[in-house]
């Protein structure tokens, strides 16, 4: 017997209802949000959804001073599919949390000239990457992939765990930006 199936015996009603709603509330954000980046991802690779395609993909990360762009619009269009699907399955979540978060840092600090609510600017990636990083802090819930797994894990070292893994990723990624 774990403690969490004496807990689900023992609680308060009040108490285990907010934990059915905070699970099915975070089943609902992963998918979304996680299907909604896998699919920017499938535009830049695969060219899915109206998308570019990776060719054209590659050619627009160029264009933004991306060299090689081959190398970073793959590299973008893998984080974000990638990412996204495992959000959305909540399976290793908080790898995909740390992919998703440090993928849209790069995002963010590629529109950032264009401001706040401009609708070219980082209003987007700002709102992408804090729903990476509340993922990261809370887990995938129980309705996932790992939802009984001992490394689904949330919390508060997990969560900066993971931030921290993202932002050196992002930092490395624009360091390389300004090197290639």
């Amino acid at each position: 017997m774990t403690v969490e199936s004496t807990l689900d015996r023992t609680a308060v009603p009040a108490t285990r209802d907010r934990s059915l709603s905070t699970d099915i509330g975070l089943l609902i954000l992963r998918l979304v949000f996680g299907l909604l980046i896998a699919a920017h991802g499938s535009q830049k690779l695969f060219g899915w959804f109206d998308g570019p395609g990776l060719s054209a993909n590659n050619s627009a990360f160029e264009q933004m001073g991306f060299n090689p762009g081959s190398f970073f619009g793959t590299l973008a269009g893998l984080s974000e599919f990638t990412g996204g699907l495992l959000l959305a399955l909540g399976a290793l979540s908080l790898l995909g949390a740390a992919i998703v978060l440090g993928t849209t840092i790069v995002i963010i600090h590629t529109t950032f000239d264009g401001g706040l609510l401009t609708g070219k600017g980082y209003e987007t990636g700002l709102l992408y990457a804090t729903a990476a990083a509340a993922l990261a802090f809370t887990g995938p819930g129980r309705f996932s992939v790992d939802g009984r797994r001992r490394w689904a894990r949330g919390g508060l070292v997990w969560g900066l765990t993971a931030v921290v893994v993202a932002v050196v990723a992002a930092v490395l990624t624009l360091i390389f930006k300004a090197a290639l």
